[in-house]
C-alpha cells in the first residue's frame, strides 16, 4: 500500500517541483525514497531513460569500481602504490608514493590538468603520462586539488589490473547488476577510456545507484559493492577550496536540512545527491556545456536540494 504524502508534504514537494521548473539550465529531476520513485521529470531535454553525459559524477562511479576491485581482490586496498601497478618504473621522486588512495582524494600533490589546463591534457599523446608529468605542487596525501587527470591515471590502473577495459568494468561491475545502460565514450590515444569525466548514464540510472548506495551496496537483492567500501567512501578526508564541502573517496560531503548528505558532482551541474537518514536518492541532470558555479547555478541546485529534503517526502506512487 502507498503512503499519501501530507498537505505540507505535498507542498513541499510542490515548491521544488515549481523550482526546478524554473531553472532554465535544468533537464531533468529524479527523486527515490526509501528505493521507491517520488517524482521523476524531464523538463527539457532528452528523456528519463536516455544516457546522458553526467561529467564529473564519472568521479564517484570510478571511486565505485575502485571499491569494487578492492572487493574482488584485483587489487589490495587504497594503501596499494600506483606506479606498479602501471607497470612503470619509480621517477625517484614522490611520485614512487603515489597510492590509490591519493588518486581517490585528490591528494597526488601534482598539478591540476582540469580548468584551463583541461584542453592541452586532453591533446597530450599520452593522458596517463601528461597528468603523471605534471610539477609538484606539494606531496602525495596533502591538499586538495582538483584534477581529472589523477582519475584517468587511476581508471588505467584498474583496466591494467583486471584485464578489463574501464568500460566493460562499469557496464559488467555495476550498469548489468543495476540494469542501467551504460554506453562506451570517450577514449585516450591509447584506447583507455577517460576516467573520470563524459561517461553517460541515464537520470534514472542515476538514481537507482543511489537507491544502491543507501542500501548499503545491494539492490533487488543482488550485491554490487560492499558497504565497508561505501562506509569508507564517505569519511572526510580533505575538502575542497571551492565549495568548502568535505571530501572522501569520490564524494562530496555536506549537509542538507541539517542532514547529513553526500553528493557526486559534475560539469554544467550533474548531482547525484544522497541522504542516508531521510532515505533521498536525487538525480538531476542540466545542460553540459553551461557552467555551474557555486554563486550561481550550482548554487540554485543547492537551493533546490534542500528544499526536496526539507519537505519530508513521504514514498508516495511517481508523480
Amino acid at each position: 500500500m502507498s503512503v499519501r504524502p501530507t498537505p505540507g508534504q505535498e507542498a513541499g514537494l510542490d515548491a521544488a517541483v515549481a523550482a526546478a521548473a524554473g531553472l532554465e539550465q535544468l533537464r531533468s529531476l529524479v527523486i527515490h525514497r526509501q528505493g521507491r520513485c517520488v517524482f521523476a521529470r524531464a523538463f527539457r531535454g532528452p528523456s528519463l531513460d536516455r544516457p546522458a553525459n553526467v561529467k564529473s559524477v564519472s568521479k564517484t562511479i570510478i571511486a565505485i569500481l575502485t571499491g569494487i576491485a578492492i572487493d574482488r581482490g584485483v587489487i589490495e586496498g587504497v594503501d596499494q602504490r600506483v606506479l606498479p601497478l602501471l607497470g612503470r618504473q619509480p621517477f625517484g621522486d614522490a611520485r614512487d608514493g603515489l597510492t590509490i588512495g591519493n588518486l581517490l582524494t585528490m591528494q597526488t600533490g601534482l598539478g591540476s590538468t582540469s580548468g584551463g589546463n583541461y584542453g592541452a591534457w586532453v591533446s597530450s599523446n599520452d593522458w596517463v603520462d601528461y597528468a603523471l608529468s605534471q610539477p609538484a605542487e606539494g606531496r602525495p596525501g596533502g591538499r586538495f586539488i582538483y584534477s581529472t587527470g589523477g582519475w584517468h591515471v587511476l581508471g588505467a590502473a584498474l583496466a591494467r589490473a583486471s584485464g578489463l577495459s574501464l568500460h566493460q568494468m562499469a557496464r559488467d561491475w555495476l550498469g548489468n547488476p543495476l540494469g542501467i545502460a551504460i554506453p562506451p565514450w570517450i577514449t585516450d590515444p591509447q584506447g583507455r577510456y577517460l576516467g573520470g569525466n563524459d561517461m553517460a548514464i541515464s537520470p534514472l540510472g542515476l538514481a537507482r545507484i543511489g537507491d544502491m548506495v543507501l542500501n548499503g551496496g545491494t539492490l533487488d537483492g543482488d550485491r554490487v559493492v560492499s558497504n565497508a567500501w561505501l562506509e569508507a567512501s564517505m569519511q572526510p578526508r580533505t575538502r575542497s577550496p571551492f565549495s568548502g564541502d568535505q571530501y572522501g573517496y569520490g564524494w562530496f560531503l555536506t549537509r542538507y536540512d541539517d542532514q547529513r548528505a553526500a553528493y557526486a558532482r559534475g560539469y554544467g551541474g550533474q548531482l547525484l545527491a544522497i541522504v542516508p537518514s531521510r532515505r533521498l536518492s536525487i538525480a538531476i541532470t542540466s545542460d553540459p556545456n553551461l557552467p555551474a558555479r557555486g554563486d550561481g547555478y550550482f548554487g540554485d541546485l543547492r537551493h533546490l536540494l534542500e528544499t526536496i529534503v526539507r519537505s519530508g517526502l513521504a514514498s508516495e506512487e511517481c508523480r
